[in-house]
């Protein structure tokens, strides 16, 4: 296989991808999911990202209907990547995709939520210890000196079985001397401080060859000492010599020429000589030196290959394991032809999140109490109610569920039951109303429908992109072609009313908003209500409007307003938020 028969690698992209690992390595690379080796290449980190993950999962990948569906996974993903220990584990979340295989989404769970326990479980110390060591890995470059110290502070730490079993079994004296051969040897030699004996010939040699670089300084010096004959001078150059390197006289004696034109042409030729052997003997030392430290590299080299593929995994399993915790994650069950959620939320919002409990298609979910009351077999819910209610938060909320469940990851719900689909479509409301828009949007969420396999429809107020009697229509079709090809959806819609008779298999949900704050905030209860239509309640929002109005003709202009969405409402409305801002005063 070429390289440019990988989705997203170009002619430009596989150029580079030869020039700096070859053709076969660079494949390697991408079978191997190794975002770090296609961005060390030269291919920016997206590109690389979504190479791997189509190179790895390009039939997981389908799962995603559409545009909004696959941001959903973007932003999971570079949420889940912000917790990683290391730069190559936040690649490898990066590049996780959907797994078509029940069996192995729940071994993906088990190791995943047996590392959230493992790290919820370390001391603050302990994982203080953890998140130093990967730094110290990343810091050098996460090569396989850098894994063996990682692997080797890691026991240091105590950390021992479950996550970290795979290290239980190492000879930690063997790698210590693994990592001290590793540190030693160099792409082009030997390193300072691996032995005593080389260090001090490539010194010796270092200061021979500056002497020789220098000679007339040299004889100038020696003169100084007044050294006039010749027999003085050669004893004097000698014993100069002999100080500054610390070799004997007699190995500078025996450098020394038999017969030279001048001083200088002895000085020159004697240090010369004496560099020249000194470097060769450094040469022969170091070839001995690294002998037997890729000797000692190969002992152990099992052993070291397997610790390299170790760390690597802890890395990733920790990072999961952090976003896990970070988020209290729990395990769903993956079963069921639905999606049933107990006190879930949504992984985008921030502060203080009122959980839902929800559910449409068959399940049995058993979440306790807050599992209560879900209905189950209905195919499609139809979910209604106030204006900034929360409705597109819950079909996101349940998309970042069957998401994450598709990757065999835990799930931030305190019970969750996810069936098996093969496409996700979720479709944001796009408020721009025009034939463009409705037939892109009808393009991006039928195929799927009525395309092979079991489809997930999360689809946000349909009737915002053409008018509404006809939009009405549109989303009978589509609810009717839900139940017909036994998919399972949700659908939000201001338009409950106008519907004509739903399916059986259908119901209609709603939600509530219950008044003003004191601050005449809107009071939403974000728990959808089974079986009932929800309402948008428009005095509130009028309400608030003629509160806030500053200027007397636009108040005057809201009232107008009141009068006409029922200004007794509206009178009651703001009567009970300055109640209730007097009560807490």
């Amino acid at each position: 296989m070429r390289l440019e028969q990988y989705w997203g690698v170009g002619p430009k992209t596989a150029e580079t991808l030869r020039e700096s690992l070859g053709e076969s390595a660079a494949i390697d690379a991408i079978e191997s999911a190794d975002v770090r080796a296609l961005v060390d290449a030269g291919v920016t980190r997206g590109r690389a990202t979504r190479v791997l993950r189509r190179a790895n999962g390009k039939e997981a990948m389908d799962l995603f209907g559409t545009r909004d569906a696959r941001e959903v996974y973007d932003d999971l993903l570079d949420i889940a990547a912000g917790y990683a220990v290391t730069e190559h584990a936040a690649d490898r979340v990066r590049v996780l995709t959907p797994l078509t295989s029940d069996d192995r989404r729940e071994e993906r769970l088990d190791d995943v939520l047996e590392a959230r326990d493992a790290w919820a479980d370390l001391s603050e110390d302990d994982r203080d210890a953890v998140l130093d060591a990967f730094a110290d890995y990343d810091e050098a470059g996460g090569t396989d000196r850098a894994a063996v110290e990682c692997a080797l502070a890691l026991r240091e730490a105590g950390l021992r079985g479950g996550t970290f079993a795979a290290l239980d079994g190492i000879d930690e004296d063997a790698l210590r001397e693994a990592a001290d051969a590793l540190a030693a040897l160099t792409d082009d030699g030997v390193a300072a401080g691996a032995d005593d004996r080389l260090d001090r010939l490539r010194e010796r040699a270092a200061t021979a060859r500056d002497l020789a670089d220098s000679a007339f300084d040299v004889v100038e010096t020696v003169r100084e000492r007044g050294a006039r004959d010749p027999d003085a001078f050669r004893s004097a150059v000698v014993e100069y010599v002999a100080e500054e390197t610390g070799l004997t006289r007699g190995r500078i004696e025996s450098a020394g020429p038999d017969e030279a034109v001048d001083s200088a042409d002895f000085v020159g030729s004697t240090l010369r000589t004496l560099a020249d052997e000194l470097e060769a003997e450094a040469d022969e030392r170091a070839a001995e030196v690294r002998a037997e430290l890729e000797a000692d590299v190969a002992d152990g080299a099992a052993d070291v290959e397997a610790v390299v593929d170790a760390v690597s995994d802890i890395a990733f399993l920790l990072s999961l394991a952090r976003f896990a915790v970070a988020h209290d994650l729990s395990r769903p069950d993956l079963a069921g032809d639905g999606v049933a959620v107990a006190n879930a939320r949504n992984l985008f919002l921030s502060g203080e999140v009122q959980p839902v409990t929800y559910g449409v298609g068959d399940h049995d979910l058993a979440g306790g109490a807050s599992a209560a009351g879900i209905p189950a077999g209905d195919r499609v819910a139809v979910l209604t109610g106030a204006n900034s209610g929360g409705k597109t938060t819950l079909l996101e909320t349940v998309c970042q569920v069957v998401v994450l469940a598709s990757m065999g990851l835990p799930v931030p719900a305190e019970a969750a039951q996810v069936g098996r689909f093969d496409t996700v479509v979720f479709h944001r409301r796009h408020a721009s109303f025009n034939a463009g828009v409705l037939e892109s949007t009808l393009k991006s969420v039928v195929p799927p429908l009525v395309g092979e396999g079991r489809t997930l429809m999360l689809v946000d107020e349909f009737e915002a992109i053409t008018e509404p009697g006809r939009a009405a229509d549109l989303l009978n079709g589509l609810v009717e072609l839900t139940v017909d090809r036994g998919a399972v959806g949700v659908y939000v819609t201001h338009l409950a009313d106008d519907l004509s008779p739903l399916p059986e298999a259908a119901r209609v949900d709603g939600i509530f908003a219950e008044g003003l704050t004191n601050d005449l905030g809107l009071l939403v209860d974000y728990q959808p209500r089974f079986g009932v239509v929800g309402k948008s309640t428009p005095e509130f929002i009028v309400s608030r409007l003629v509160a806030n109005a500053s200027d007397r003709a636009v108040r005057q202009g809201f009232e107008e307003l009141a009068s006409a969405v029922g200004e007794e409402a509206v009178q009651r409305t703001l009567s009970d938020a300055e109640w209730t801002a007097e009560q807490r005063e």
